[in-house]
């Protein structure tokens, strides 16, 4: 195969930037048409890239001009479209999370395994990221011995968030530490609890914000993840490891020492598209690659479903204010080849 031929399911903004990120800076694939659940939109879309309209997802997944399917509709689509790629026998990348239940979640699984062919990856693109990479590396050599402790923080500046609700810190935000984090740990979890500190007068109304997540691993490694969506001063994701021979910390991004009004000030992010462009280029890169040759590298759908099944947990532990035991299912022989 010369070309991937993709088609892309979801026109919000996340959508637009990788037909934009494909079309012009990757190789070995192009986005060749696109499909909203609003039509008229979807087709306003394609029109502005240039690339064909569809009169909805279904035809866009089974056109026989697309080789590979990104689904990046809302949350709730998710699994129909999954299905639907898996049905067609196409390689599909799925936007996190991989359906907002574990209930669809295990259906996507199932069904993938009947295909008999591994299609399914999903998009937690912090696994691609170059810090991260080299977190998992050090882990990985054994030279600061195990991992003990680490300290986690995920905070945004607050755009968007008008409407933001107290469930979406862990479901919408969380919910990378919780899959990177097993990613780097290379063990699922035992046990969550999610506590409240004092509300920031700054958090939407009805919204509890900061959050406070806590995760024990199989092996007891304890996590804490801290979410502040309203932190009002920028998007900072920060991740430190405490081993027994040493502390690991995720570099933070290269900005330059600004030196100005009495002050010396190093710029941080703002949003997540300025924090994270190098892994979603490497993350799409390697998927283009990947489905040329029929597998899938990166996170595969029973990642995106344990992650569901954390998440899940969390979110109870959270509403009961209570700790929650996590059972994680034997993974299957199909996801360990």
């Amino acid at each position: 195969m010369a070309e991937l031929r993709i088609g892309l399911v979801g026109t919000g903004g996340i959508g637009r930037t990788h037909i934009e990120r494909i079309n012009t800076r990757l190789q070995g694939g192009v986005v060749i048409g696109c499909a909203d659940v609003n039509v008229d939109f979807g087709k306003s879309v394609a029109e502005k890239f240039g690339i064909k309209g569809y009169d909805g997802p279904e035809a866009l997944i089974n056109d026989p001009e697309i080789d590979a399917v990104i689904v990046t509709a809302s949350d709730d689509y998710h699994a129909p479209f999954v299905l639907e790629a898996i049905k067609a026998g196409k390689p599909v990348f799925c936007e996190k999370p991989l359906s907002p239940t574990p209930e669809k979640c295990r259906e996507i699984v199932e069904a993938e395994m009947a295909s008999g062919k591994h299609l399914v990856q999903v998009g937690f693109m912090r696994r691609y990221d170059p810090g991260y990479v080299q977190l998992k590396n050090m882990i990985d050599s054994g030279k600061y011995g195990a991992p003990l402790v680490l300290h986690c923080c995920h905070h945004n500046y607050d755009d968007g968030g008008v409407g933001w609700k107290t469930s979406m810190s862990v479901e919408n935000s969380m919910i990378h530490e919780i899959d990177v984090l097993r990613w780097l740990l290379g063990e699922n979890y035992k046990k969550v609890d999610v506590v409240f500190p004092r509300c920031s007068k700054n958090a939407s109304e009805g919204c509890q914000d900061p959050q406070i997540m806590h995760l024990t691993t199989e092996s007891g490694t304890y996590i804490e993840v801290e979410s502040f969506v309203f932190s009002h001063y920028g998007y900072d994701v920060r991740c430190e490891i405490v081993c027994e021979e040493g502390v690991l910390n995720l570099p933070e991004p290269p900005y330059a020492m600004v030196r100005t009004n009495d002050a010396r000030v190093t710029p941080i992010c703002h949003d997540w598209s300025e924090r994270f462009p190098d892994a979603y280029n490497i993350e799409f890169q390697n998927w283009i690659n990947a489905s040329k040759e029929g597998r899938v590298d990166g996170p595969t759908a029973w990642d995106g479903y344990v992650a569901q099944i954390a998440a899940g947990c969390a979110s109870k532990a959270r509403d009961t204010q209570t700790t929650v035991e996590i059972d994680i299912p034997e993974m299957p022989e199909f996801y360990k080849a």
